[in-house]
């Protein structure tokens, strides 16, 4: 809890004005995914307004990190519902979610036409074969900060669940969500010392059916899994839309899927955003509001149902076992979702490009964004010269 000092001068009362104004900016310009939104929301709500002292905002940042899904759209929508209230929430969502959803569904147009232009095609291959690259940074990123939180034969299980999620990545596609989650149960088990069994009910078989009924409900439960069941942040959600998208469903041939990932990277706001594209080639425009609605009420049903109780939350232990098993897992799915994004290269220039791409973001520290922007740029170049390019 922050003290009196820390508090002193804080307005925690925004207007709806201030908040639509605000979050609207953040979600223009909130390029590079995570940790650009987190200084984005840092910088207006504890240094620049002050309606949150630091030590609110980190007990925010840690509520919202116990929580499946987008960690950053659910850390812009509690931060809103602080303060502003439910009215808050829901305008400050929609402000941080709506610019960068209307910016990736005009390039998913294009990008998935029938017959874009050669210089279309070539950035998208190029941008697409950055892909892989920047899922080993986004998972690399998150290794050493999730080992440091472990000791003692802790370290052994957490190594299990790690590449427990990496082999499953690569190679169970569709069912890496159950994968995770059954870690999560086993370190729970682990830990637990009193508790009765949990009770069973019967709501697990209505994704289920959902996922059997094919078209709008097959839709609807991918952007559920991406929305309620990822664990880990957004890259979690590339190997469960890739085995659905491409293998499972058809609805885009692998080039296509790679477009989209690098659309959802370039593009501002959340990273998520890339199920709209899935949505898109799916059933068009309706599709993509469809799999944006399913994939983001999660975040606003877990902030205006519970944010009250956050608290409570983060010192539940069991949470904290689950957590613990599959947030590791997570770590793991991320990095071993570039084998099949890069299997997924057809054109040899594409891997020269993964191979750069690999160098600007480890060797070099670029920005994901720039070292995107560059191999699209390349591809674009490449397909205008004449090299060949991979089936649309």
């Amino acid at each position: 809890m922050a003290s009196e000092v820390e508090t002193a001068g804080l307005h925690h009362d925004a207007t709806l004005r201030d908040v639509a104004r605000e979050w609207t900016r953040i979600g223009c310009i909130g390029f590079g995914g995570p940790p650009a939104h987190v200084v984005l929301l840092e910088e207006l709500c504890v240094q620049r307004r002050r309606w949150l002292s630091a030590d609110e905002f980190e007990d925010a940042i840690a509520s919202t990190n116990l929580l499946p899904g987008p960690g950053s759209t659910q850390l812009a929508i509690f931060c809103a519902w602080r303060v502003a209230g439910i009215r808050g929430a829901l305008i400050g969502g929609a402000g941080f979610i709506l610019p960068g959803l209307v910016v990736i569904l005009g390039l998913a147009v294009l990008f998935l036409a029938n017959a874009p232009p050669r210089w279309v095609r070539g950035a998208g291959a190029g941008a697409g074969a950055a892909v892989a690259a920047v899922a080993l940074r986004a998972g690399s990123d998150l290794l050493r900060p999730g080992w440091r939180r472990v000791t003692g034969a802790g370290r052994a299980r957490w190594i299990a669940y790690a590449l427990t999620g990496l082999v499953a990545a690569a190679v169970v596609g569709t069912w890496l969500v159950l994968l995770l989650l059954a870690c999560g149960f086993v370190e729970l088990t682990w830990r637990r010392t009193r508790r009765a069994r949990p009770n069973l009910h019967a709501w697990p078989l209505l994704p289920l059916a959902l996922a059997g009924a094919g078209g709008l409900g097959a839709l609807a439960w991918v952007a559920l899994k991406v929305g309620a069941l990822s664990y880990g942040g957004g890259f979690v959600i590339i190997p469960l839309m890739q085995a659905d998208a491409v293998d499972t469903y058809g609805w885009m041939t692998s080039a296509q899927f790679l477009n989209a990932v690098a659309l959802g990277q370039v593009t501002p706001g959340p990273v998520v955003h890339t199920v709209a594209v899935v949505g898109y080639a799916a059933a068009g425009i309706g599709g993509a509001l469809l799999a944006t609605v399913v994939a983001f009420a999660p975040s606003f049903s877990f902030v205006l149902i519970g944010a009250d109780r956050f608290d409570r939350l983060r010192s539940n232990a069991s949470v904290r076992g689950f957590l613990d098993g599959a947030g590791p897992a997570a770590i793991g799915a991320i990095i071993g979702s570039a084998i099949p994004l890069a299997r997924a290269l057809e054109q040899p220039w594409q891997l020269a490009l993964l191979a750069a791409a690999i160098v600007a973001l480890f060797a070099l520290r670029r920005g994901v964004v720039l070292t995107l922007v560059a191999a699209g740029i390349a591809g674009a170049a490449l397909a205008l010269a004449g090299a060949s390019l991979p089936p649309g």
